[in-house]
């Protein structure tokens, strides 16, 4: 298999007369690098004019391998050949080592570049990359590239280090300024020959033709100062991978080469494997040019609903300098949103903070002393319940994460949950799965009041930074997210309360079910019309202890009964008529509207079955969501009652029922109960003030 290394670019600050200097002193041994025992010449030549050298080396290296391995190869020390051209006229170095021991079944090709730092000609750049071909080594070829590839890693990190300490030897004998070769000064230049080769003596004259080389910077090099300042620190194979899809970004764009972290965010998305980075980026960029995401920030105006009823900011920022982003999750009204903004709507509203949150991420990285590559996000669970796990409304969740894993991977550096209910498992259950496994590893759950206690947020935000529905000092004000503003000049101290959008806002065909999709709203919820003391039940006979029934259903005409009751026997379809229906394991179907199923067995409620929910009223326009933990087997029956006055028009509603298998929940759902969604109560509310009369 190929492997090839890059590394950055090491910018000694001495003149490149200086560093050659410095650089001959690591041979013939150096203690520093011990693994290299020797390295003797074999061939040395100077031009006429005392310009340039070439050099041939063979050096001995002690490889640190295991002491198996050694033996098994029958060898103890392999052997390389160096060969080095010195241009003092063109002031660049040319270092290039290819193994001799093995070298028909592998090949190791390294090579070095020393020249001018093309804005500063009082600094020296150093640049070293590396060919690996282990072809057949006895069966142990991925031991030998690990062995290779630890020994590259180790020669890059000692590089420069290695200059500064021989540059101390060289200002030692005396040496502290080297004036560059010189055409006109023949015995300067001898002496400059002296020193960079000190004092070894030609072995034969040689002259040249060769035209003079300039240095060019490489468009693919980094500076090594600029990767740990604004990049971060990186291993010298995650710098060489990140110089490597650099340059294959570049020849793919056309040259049109996305920021530095922008790479860097998708190599780690692939643990640094540049091809799976590479696929994984270009996918992402034409997904960017084809939705036109780049003008996101400045075209995209934020709805009226949204700011008004979109529970989420950006707050100032963690301990670690990240921007923080709060969302109140439980606060916000997912289904009035999508119906008013539509699933697209607030996929934009999504990118856009997105966009916000990498634009913050460089504004940070400039004000602070170390680069800031990820953004924090806080998410207040506060009033979730089972409103949110509307399926049309989770299927839009789930789509909006994908995008956003595979369009902004690893932007999310912490997320902080708090005041995480009972229902809390339910919604993560669906959603973790389409989370990636590294961010998982980022969530922090908080489930009571203990968020502000020792191990809590105040370990990652500033004590006076905590919002203050959190209990914290940090009043809200109100910030419109789309204000072509100056970062450095918003206040961030911004989290709508959110609530629930009136239906006046909604907006006819905003939001629309998807053709063929199972979570289709026109498949999964099934439309009922009762009459005066008419009954509407789905029964769930369950065989599955500790499962979760739930129920979504929307009032859509005068006021309805709901019960929910349990008994211990299964019920089995006898009536010809089909006047109720009964539900194998796990599955369901409504029944007919018409008597109860229950009391057309002439059973006695508290004797034959009883309520294990209470009756709740869901009045015209309501809204309602709820889940049940079955404890036990038997015979599940949600019930819907219509109480209408004579000669009144049938009442309607639209409903969902579906059972959750228990081991997606044993040992964290026992204690999981009902109730009226807190938008419930709300919506009742509102709905005499923004529904019209039905």
């Amino acid at each position: 298999m190929v492997q090839e290394f890059v590394s950055p670019v090491r910018v000694h600050k001495f003149p490149f007369e200086m560093v050659m200097a410095a650089y001959e002193r690591r041979f013939p041994s150096c203690p520093q690098i011990p693994v290299v025992l020797e390295c003797v010449i074999t061939e040395d030549s100077w031009s006429e004019d005392d310009s340039q050298r070439d050099t041939s080396r063979r050096c001995q290296l002690n490889v640190d391998a295991p002491y198996l391995l050694k033996k098994m190869v029958g060898v103890d020390y392999i052997y390389f050949i160096q060969k080095n051209h010195l241009d003092l006229k063109a002031r660049v170095l040319e270092i290039e080592a290819i193994n001799e021991s093995f070298a028909n079944r592998v090949v190791v090709l390294e090579k070095c570049r020393y020249y001018v730092h093309p804005e500063n000609s009082n600094w020296t750049c150093f640049e070293q990359s590396a060919h690996l071909d282990v072809t057949n080594f006895f069966g142990l070829e991925s031991t030998v590239e690990k062995i290779a590839i630890k020994q590259y890693s180790a020669n890059i990190s000692k590089g420069k280090e290695l200059i500064e300490v021989f540059m101390k030897g060289v200002e030692a004998d005396g040496i502290t300024d080297i004036q560059p070769w010189n055409p006109d000064d023949p015995a300067h230049n001898r002496e400059l020959r002296r020193i960079v080769s000190r004092n070894t003596e030609p072995l034969s004259p040689r002259t040249t033709t060769e035209p003079q080389r300039q240095p060019k910077p490489d468009q693919y090099t980094l500076d090594s100062e600029y990767i740990k300042r604004y990049l971060g620190e990186l291993t010298p194979m995650q710098e060489s991978r990140l110089l490597q899809l650099r340059k294959w970004i570049a020849d793919l764009q056309k040259g049109k080469v996305p920021s530095d972290t922008t790479l860097l965010r998708f190599l780690r998305a692939r643990d640094f494997n540049v091809e799976k980075s590479r696929e994984m980026l270009s996918q992402s960029l034409l997904w960017r040019k084809r939705h036109q995401v780049d003008r996101i920030l400045s075209e995209y105006e934020t709805p009226q609903v949204v700011a008004q009823y979109f529970p989420g900011g950006w707050h100032h920022h963690d301990k670690d300098g990240r921007p923080l982003y709060i969302l109140r999750l439980g606060q916000m009204d997912v289904k009035g949103l999508l119906k008013s903004v539509g699933e697209d709507g607030l996929l934009k509203l999504t990118l856009h903070v997105c966009e916000e949150g990498l634009k913050l991420l460089e504004e940070a990285t400039r004000s602070s002393e170390h680069a800031v590559q990820s953004w924090c996000l806080l998410v207040d669970l506060d009033g979730l319940n089972m409103r949110h796990l509307w399926r049309p409304g989770v299927r839009a969740l789930l789509r909006i994460i994908q995008i956003v894993e595979a369009n902004y991977p690893e932007t999310m550096g912490r997320v902080l949950i708090v005041r995480a209910p009972r229902v809390f498992p339910i919604l993560w259950t669906i959603v973790s799965t389409f989370i990636d496994e590294n961010t998982r590893s980022k969530f922090l759950f908080y489930g009571g009041k203990d968020y502000l206690q020792p191990g809590g947020l105040l370990d990652y935000i500033p004590k006076d930074l905590i919002p203050d529905f959190l209990g914290g000092p940090c009043k809200s004000d109100i910030v419109d997210a789309s204000m072509n503003v100056p970062h450095q000049y918003y206040d961030y101290s911004f989290v709508h309360e959110g609530g629930l959008v009136p239906k006046s806002l909604y907006v006819s065909g905003a939001f629309t079910e998807r053709d063929g999709d199972p979570l289709c709203e026109d498949s999964i919820y099934r439309s009922v019309s009762l009459g005066k003391g008419q009954v509407h039940e789905v029964i769930v006979n369950n065989k599955d202890p500790q499962s979760v029934l739930t129920w979504d259903f929307d009032v859509l005409r005068h006021d309805i009964a709901f019960t929910v009751y349990r008994s211990p026997h299964d019920l089995e379809l006898d009536d010809p008529t089909g006047s109720f229906a009964v539900v194998c394991a796990g599955a369901g179907t409504g029944a007919e509207e018409g008597r109860s199923a229950l009391a057309r067995q002439d059973w006695r409620e508290g004797e034959h079955f009883h309520k294990v929910e209470p009756t709740l009223i869901a009045h015209d326009g309501e809204s309602i969501q709820g889940s049940h933990v079955m404890l036990e087997r038997g015979s599940y029956v949600l019930q819907w009652r219509c109480e209408l006055l004579d000669h009144a028009p049938r009442a309607q509603l639209m409903y969902f029922h579906e059972t959750l298998a228990s081991h997606h929940y044993k040992g964290s759902m026992s204690s999981l109960q009902s109730g009226a969604s807190g938008f419930s109560c709300l919506s009742a509310r509102s709905a005499a003030s923004s529904c019209p009369s039905r």
